[in-house]
């Protein structure tokens, strides 16, 4: 009787495979090729699941964001990780330490954006498209904030998009440059936070 296929898992190994592949060897000099070599398995098969590296990436983004944002929308409004204010501040810290403990996949995601961007494909608007969630997320739990007394009226969508900026900076810096602190990040929100609460 032939082994049932978990095509699913299979091709989370396939996009694994890929991020190790392309941090080793750069996004431009990676092909599914050398993928299929590294995941033991034929060309053809590859191609059953993934066209081009392109939709490697796009696949990649889809589900890192996808669980993060199922796991978020879960915390958000779950009360024993404190009030609104605590909510946000614990998310933007968990945002950091998954960064910071992916940060070779980080560092090649960001690659393939800057190596794509040189050759006029732009993977801008699908980051922004597959991130916007986090956004609406700090909007919600903002305005839950103010209702709830926890800090002032405030424009809930310029501090929503200071936040996501902080943390994109953040991500950068982790991807990029040998001398990123969490724990200072997370300071620096904390106090960016704790500047709306009510006195």
């Amino acid at each position: 009787m032939p082994k049932k296929i978990d095509h699913e898992e299979r091709k989370i190994k396939i996009l694994k495979t890929a991020l190790d592949v392309f941090a080793k060897e750069g996004y431009r000099d990676s092909n599914l090729s050398l993928i299929a070599e590294e995941c033991g398995l034929s060309r053809p098969t590859i191609y059953q699941y993934f066209k081009d590296k392109n939709e490697i990436f796009y696949y990649a983004v889809k589900l890192v964001t996808g669980i993060m944002f199922q796991r978020y929308g879960v915390i958000a409004w779950d009360s024993s990780y404190g009030d609104c204010l605590q909510r946000i501040e614990y998310i933007c810290n968990d945002i950091i330490d998954e960064a910071v403990r992916n940060e070779g996949a980080l560092q090649s995601l960001m690659d393939v954006m800057l190596q794509s961007k040189r050759d006029n494909i732009d993977f801008s608007q699908i980051i922004v498209k597959r991130t916007i969630k986090l956004t609406i997320l700090f909007k919600r739990l903002l305005n839950a904030a103010i209702k709830d007394g926890e800090i002032p009226s405030c424009d809930v969508n310029k501090v929503s998009n200071h936040l996501f900026t902080l943390l994109e900076a953040f991500c950068f810096q982790i991807a990029f440059l040998g001398n990123f602190s969490a724990s200072d990040s997370k300071d620096f929100i904390a106090t960016y936070l704790g500047g709306y609460r009510k006195k």
